[in-house]
């Protein structure tokens, strides 16, 4: 029996806000080869990918320090000022989900983000944040997608199996690791075609 799917699981960077961290030290260096040495060298997506996965900001940022001390204060910004480099939310995702909220489909998140600094955009942004039912945050947990633990505790938690949600994500891994558990899964592009895909599975918006 073919199981319909009536949960959305999104993720957030990417998806419901524009990230980088470009956003925040554009603020504290100079347009030019010094802030895009400075991004590609030392303030990394990859470094930062230790906070999504459960590593304190307080670690990680010693160690950086050390590696490249002309640098350290600027290094010690991204705890502190990290919701700077959250960007404007994404065109039309922000109004999606409060017509799926609106037509009473339960909505839920997964996201790659820190432990630490998640709460603050959490509590910044309740009036999107309220409409999840649940969401799982990868450094809370230790587990980082792709893995697909981190899928499986999630449709645990949410109380879904895999073949009840849809899952939204920009990271064509993401996405081909939770459509391999069953999940139907959607490579993000844009507001309008995620909506069109989303009528598409039978959701009234």
């Amino acid at each position: 029996m073919t199981v319909t799917p009536h949960a959305v699981i999104f993720d957030v960077g990417k998806v419901l806000y524009d990230w980088s961290p470009r956003f925040l030290y554009e603020r504290l260096i100079p347009q030019g080869e010094a802030l895009d040495a400075f991004l590609r060298d030392v303030v990394t997506e990859d470094w930062h990918f230790q906070h999504d996965a459960g590593r304190p900001f307080a670690q990680t940022a010693v160690e950086l320090a050390a590696k490249f001390p002309e640098h350290a204060a600027l290094i010690h910004q991204w705890g502190p000022r990290f919701l700077e480099s959250i960007g404007a939310p994404i065109a039309g995702m922000h109004d999606l989900v409060a017509d799926l909220d609106a037509a009473g489909v339960p909505l839920f998140a997964i996201t790659n983000f820190s432990g630490e600094f998640f709460p603050e955009l959490r509590a910044r942004d309740a009036h999107l944040f309220d409409r999840f039912r649940d969401i799982v945050v990868s450094g809370d947990e230790k587990l980082v997608k792709p893995d697909p633990a981190i899928y499986r505790l999630a449709l645990d938690r949410f109380g879904l199996k895999a073949a009840e949600a849809v899952f939204v994500d920009d990271n064509p891994v993401n996405v081909a690791s939770a459509s391999a558990i069953g999940i139907h899964a959607i490579l993000f592009e844009d507001a309008p075609k995620l909506r069109a895909k989303l009528r598409g599975l039978g959701f009234a918006v």
